[in-house]
C-alpha cells in the first residue's frame, strides 16, 4: 500500500546505539500523540490474544550529522512543516516537563540537535530529508 503520507525519522549518527534507539522511539511516540490517526488496529494472534496497535505506515529512519539536522529542521520551517526534536539535553533529564524546559531554555540556532521527526506529504518529506542516508 502507498501511503500519501511519510514518516521520517533523523537521527544524529554519532550517538551510542542506545541514544539512537531512545531518541527513535521518543520521536515516534511523539507522532503518534501529535497524529492519532498514524496509529493503526490493535493485533490479534491466532489464539485470540490481542496485542496493541502499530503505527500504521512505514517509518524511515535516516541518519545525519549535527549541521545537517540543523539543515532539515531549516527545510521543515520552510516548507510548513513542524518537527518532533530531541536535543542532546535531553539524555540529562528525567521527565517531560524537564525536557520542555531544556528545550525553550534555548535559542533555535543553538539548539544542539540529535534527532527529528517528521510527518507530511510524500513529496514534502523527500525534499526535506533530501541527500540524507538512510540508517544503516
Amino acid at each position: 500500500m502507498r501511503y500519501d503520507t511519510k514518516i521520517a525519522i533523523v537521527v544524529r549518527e554519532n550517538l551510542a546505539p542506545w541514544q539512537k534507539l531512545n531518541v527513535a522511539s521518543f520521536l515516534a511516540g511523539g507522532l503518534v500523540g501529535a497524529s492519532p490517526e498514524l496509529a493503526g488496529e490493535a493485533y490479534r494472534d491466532g489464539s485470540g490474544r490481542f496485542y496493541g496497535p502499530l503505527i500504521r505506515q512505514p517509518v524511515l529512519v535516516f541518519a545525519a550529522a549535527g549541521e545537517q539536522l540543523k539543515q532539515v529542521l531549516d527545510r521543515a520551517r520552510v516548507r510548513g512543516v513542524r518537527p518532533h526534536l530531541y536535543t542532546s539535553e535531553l539524555f540529562t533529564t528525567g521527565n517531560d516537563s524537564d525536557n520542555r524546559a531544556a528545550v525553550a531554555a534555548v535559542p533555535t540556532e543553538a539548539l544542539d540537535l540529535v534527532g527529528l521527526a517528521l510527518h507530511a506529504e510524500r513529496k514534502e518529506i523527500d525534499k526535506i530529508v533530501k541527500g540524507l542516508p538512510l540508517h544503516t
